[in-house]
């Protein structure tokens, strides 16, 4: 893994590794909350302020939330489980293959560690033959 995949994650390449991932179509992509959706199924999204997401100090709704689909439950509860990464759920999302992050906190994740997330949310949105055309040329 390079220099460049060690380093801490940007909302920057949250864009540019979902907008990479091929055959993605980006909806509002002018807006602050783009959708990326790949065979007309979203991947990742940016997620307006909602009451179910909110600081638990002030009460003020998270503005910076960002969706990330997960290949299976098991996964879900690996990433939310897990108290060193920064991914997290609501009861709004309680049976959705989805985790939530702060865009605020995608520091705590490498890039690397971001784009395997985006990955595995394409390829669980994917059609079967674009998903073991990507793993095939990506020797995954």
């Amino acid at each position: 893994m390079g220099d460049d995949e060690e380093r801490p994650a940007r909302v920057e390449d949250v864009h540019a590794i979902a907008a990479g991932m091929p055959h993605v179509t980006v909806y509002d992509e002018s807006s602050d909350n783009p959708v990326y959706q790949v065979g007309r199924k979203s991947f990742v999204f940016f997620r307006n302020p909602r009451p179910d997401a909110v600081d638990p100090v002030s009460g003020e709704r998270y503005d910076d939330v960002i969706v990330f689909w997960v290949p299976s439950e098991a996964d879900k509860q690996a990433l939310i489980q897990d108290a060193s990464n920064p991914f997290f759920t609501t009861a709004h999302f309680d049976g959705h293959l989805s985790v939530l992050v702060r865009a605020s906190r995608l520091g705590e994740l490498t890039r690397g560690e971001l784009a395997e997330v985006i990955q595995d949310a394409w390829l669980s949105r994917a059609s079967a033959r674009r998903a073991a055309d990507w793993l095939a040329a990506n020797e995954m």
